[in-house]
């Protein structure tokens, strides 16, 4: 093990100052990396830090300010390797009398090149959603000016035992998820069902995943197809309500044809208003849509944390997961959904392909229970709110980071 050093217990006490460059997605991104830095980025300003982002998703072509907060647009290179180095060294210069620290939120093996080692002092907060360490990622991790922080404590147990030592501080979730029957829109009450387009005497598993990646399809679109299909033949009114981007657009499957060679009646799948997703929907919409849902459908092949499974639950519906890296932990009330291993040839490590048969058992275990909120899921999901999480995991990794 390295001698890193990484603290024993939750700390109070704020870090000096430093100049801190964020890099991940844009902080106004409706993606779950977006929603990371928006919550975490605020908070370390206001803990005293200069901070900037340099974006490489959501800025392009220009700098600007975003709540005082620098955003340094994506390079060239499609992961921006061209510019982040480059913006650190600004930065840093700028505030010549900080201690410099760059975090990056994003996949590690994507990094490449030697202006990595030109940044004095790296923390990367990794998704670790593989068994064991993808050696692209243990490479990044044990490279001498790199802190790895764990966002899951799976990944903090599959680092440790590549021997690499790490942080811990999980992923987070605002406030505003909450049991949402309706909110206010054009000066009208809107439902979660009203805005989906689906009677409110339907029962609803609901899907919230990136549709990107085709192979491997991470987020087990085709397995959560397949098993609905077989599942609806004998219930008439439940709906499979997919909320994503539905023909591949980002590089991943084209969900219409995916449900048509399912065999899903078309009455009983239903598609987000395209136009308005991306176009982009608040949280505040976003947590009426998880309280119209019966149960969340998250049986991805591997997860870094799985931002969606802990929303849903704050708004009292349980959840349907893989028993696989870090989705066992962040379930607080649902199913645990059996599979069998994948290799991932191109990461050079495992997976978990999620099986149907223990998908269309745990639907039949949600359908039987019926509808109604969980407060056994709310109760869970309160060590994931943003300010619990800052004071307790955020604080104490920047004292460790000095």
């Amino acid at each position: 093990m390295s001698n890193k050093r990484k603290p024993s217990k939750p700390l109070k006490k704020r870090s000096e100052s430093r100049a801190i460059l964020w890099n991940s997605n844009s902080p106004w991104a409706r993606t779950g990396y977006g929603a990371q830095t928006a919550q975490t980025i605020t908070r370390l300003q206001a803990a005293g830090h200069q901070v900037a982002v340099s974006s490489n998703y959501g800025l392009e072509g220009t700098t600007l300010d975003w709540h005082g907060i620098r955003q340094y647009p994506r390079g060239f290179e499609l992961h921006s390797n061209d510019v982040v180095p480059a913006n650190y060294q600004a930065w840093r210069h700028e505030h010549s009398g900080l201690d410099p620290l760059l975090i990056t939120l994003y996949d590690v093996y994507i990094f490449k090149g030697q202006q990595w080692d030109d940044v004095d002092q790296i923390a990367s907060w990794v998704p670790i959603d593989h068994a064991p360490v993808p050696p692209d990622v243990a490479a990044w991790c044990r490279r001498p000016n790199v802190t790895p922080i764990a966002m899951s404590r799976f990944g903090e147990a599959i680092l440790n035992h590549a021997d690499i030592d790490c942080l811990y501080v999980p992923h987070a979730i605002e406030e505003i998820f909450k049991p949402t029957e309706s909110i206010s829109a054009g000066g009208k009450d809107l439902t979660g069902r009203a805005f989906m387009g689906i009677p409110d005497d339907r029962f609803v598993f609901g899907m919230v995943s990136a549709n990107k990646g085709a192979y491997p399809p991470r987020k087990a679109f085709p397995e959560t197809f397949l098993a609905f299909s077989m599942f609806a033949k004998h219930h008439s009114d439940a709906v499979l309500y997919i909320h994503t981007e539905d023909r591949g657009g980002m590089g991943g499957i084209n969900l219409r044809e995916l449900a048509t060679a399912c065999n899903i009646p078309d009455d009983q799948i239903v598609f987000v208003d395209q136009y308005v997703y991306r176009s982009g929907i608040g949280n505040d919409l976003l947590a009426a849509i998880y309280t119209a849902m019966d149960t969340l459908v998250i049986c991805s092949m591997g997860e870094g944390f799985g931002v969606p499974q802990i929303e849903a639950q704050a708004c009292g519906t349980p959840v349907i997961c893989t028993n696989a890296s870090a989705s066992p932990e962040l379930l607080g009330d649902g199913w645990l959904v059996e599979g069998q291993p994948f290799w991932d040839s191109p990461q050079r490590a495992w997976m978990t392909t999620p099986g149907i048969p223990s998908i269309i058992e745990a639907m039949e275990a949600a359908y039987a229970r019926g509808r109604g909120r969980s407060q056994m899921a709310q109760d869970f999901v309160a060590q994931y709110g943003a300010d619990f999480v800052f004071d307790n995991y955020w604080l104490p990794a920047m004292e460790a980071l000095r």
